[in-house]
């Protein structure tokens, strides 16, 4: 019988020649992953040591990732001592993939770990944070995992009772509409699935759509997933896959890429006509409650985010910028910017992104998760409207459970400051001269 992609990698991981659904396997961890919360694992670490005799060490240095990205810079007492326990830890145990509050290095550990070649094709990624899916548009199997269970990686190199997953194929066809992007086909696959439809399974995107579709969408179709209730979002690797590593990341080991075989067996078959879709909303207070805009264009909305480790990247400040370039930001409105990294910072800034949105009445802020989940920057008032790019609208998300958040693509989020509205951006003229 034939395996899935994630069968077979690990099958691969594992030595072994077959894996079957429900397998419970013990995979070497490939790249194991923290941000701030890496001082609660290295309390749990600590305690594996205890009374043993033995000296705390890692397995691996070089394979674990620690990157401040939640409480950047660190807003309390408190959060500064974690950032040091951890700087301390750093450089006791050797740990090189280290990203502290730099401008030269930092940003979200989502973002971060592909652009500097951490993730490869066929490797297993756990992060202690449920967004670590991201990974599978690189290829990898990555999923997240709680502080014990990292603490236990950091010991044993593995991962313990991994059941193999069943797997949703999702085939995507047809080229997007204008004014419409990854980020609406993603929301409208949750919407269909719901948060609960892909419980302890993975989602395989295949079709015409997907292998023209750059790493940075596919890294938002892998990030979201999670939120369908999937462990992971999987694009098995192709030549997109290589360009990206090869060219922006920086690799220059071997790849080893490979997909599923022919006859691979599927829980399940999705198929999208990505040519009929339109902008797509996330309304209050659940990410499944997906709706087309037209059905919620007119709300008005006091704060827009653009920005996250789903949408903060390059193409996304770019798209926006030529949205806002020559416009101004309704008074209404506060419009801020959170890039995904600092040299997305950089580029977006030597391109000229970053001068259109501010001089369209936009914030800067600097690379960060704060007000994605509400702990740090951007807080809302009672009673609030937020619109964002960002992944969950949970209520008290972005730090307020009086607030209300709408989640949407760049596109939508940048015509909808110009309005102070929610607004399909396929209603505004492109001024022309506009990147």
């Amino acid at each position: 019988m034939g395996m899935t992609y994630v069968q077979k990698l690990l099958a691969k991981a594992c030595g072994r020649s077959q894996t079957a659904v429900g397998d419970v396997l013990e995979p070497p961890v490939s790249l194991a992953m923290s941000h701030e919360n890496g001082a609660l694992v290295i309390n749990q670490f600590d305690e594996i040591f205890q009374g043993t005799g033995r000296e705390a060490k890692i397995w691996d240095p070089e394979r674990i990732a620690l990157i401040f990205d939640h409480r950047v810079p660190a807003e309390s007492a408190k959060t500064a001592t974690n950032h040091k326990k951890i700087r301390e830890f750093v450089a006791k145990q050797g740990i090189r993939k280290f990203h502290d509050i730099r401008g030269d290095v930092g940003g979200v550990c989502h973002q971060i770990l592909p652009e500097n070649g951490y993730v490869r094709p066929g490797y297993v990624v756990v992060g202690t944070d449920s967004h670590t899916t991201s990974h599978g548009a690189l290829g990898a199997f990555s999923f997240g995992i709680g502080a014990t269970e990292m603490a236990s990686v950091w010991t044993l190199g593995r991962i313990l009772n991994v059941e193999v997953p069943g797997t949703i194929k999702v085939v995507v066809d047809g080229k997007f509409p204008e004014g419409v992007y990854p980020k609406d086909l993603i929301l409208h696959l949750i919407g269909q699935v719901t948060s609960e439809g892909a419980n302890f399974k993975v989602f395989e995107f295949h079709g015409a759509t997907i292998r023209a579709m750059s790493t940075s969408g596919r890294l938002v179709l892998c990030n979201m997933s999670v939120e369908a209730g999937a462990t992971s979002g999987l694009v098995p690797p192709d030549e997109e896959t290589r360009r990206y590593l090869q060219e922006e990341a920086g690799v220059r080991e071997p790849l080893d890429c490979f997909g599923p075989d022919p006859d691979a067996v599927y829980e399940q078959t999705i198929a999208i006509d990505a040519s009929r879709l339109e902008p797509q909303i996330a309304c209050p207070h659940t990410v499944d409650n997906v709706k087309p805009i037209s059905a919620v264009a007119g709300k008005m909305v006091q704060q827009i985010v653009i920005g996250s480790c789903t949408n903060g990247r390059l193409d996304d400040l770019e798209i926006a910028a030529r949205i806002l370039k020559g416009r101004r930001v309704a008074d209404s409105t506060r419009l801020l910017i959170f890039p995904a990294s600092w040299r997305i910072y950089r580029e977006a800034m030597k391109r000229g992104a970053l001068t259109d949105l501010a001089a369209a009445g936009a914030v800067i802020c600097n690379p960060g998760c704060g007000p994605c989940l509400g702990i740090h920057q951007g807080a809302l008032g009672d009673k609030e409207v937020a619109l964002a790019t960002t992944n969950r609208n949970f209520k008290g998300r972005m730090g307020n459970p009086n607030a209300e958040v709408y989640l949407c693509s760049p596109a939508v989020a940048a015509a909808s400051a110009i309005t102070g509205a929610i607004t399909d951006p396929r209603s505004l003229t492109v001024p022309q001269g506009a990147r």
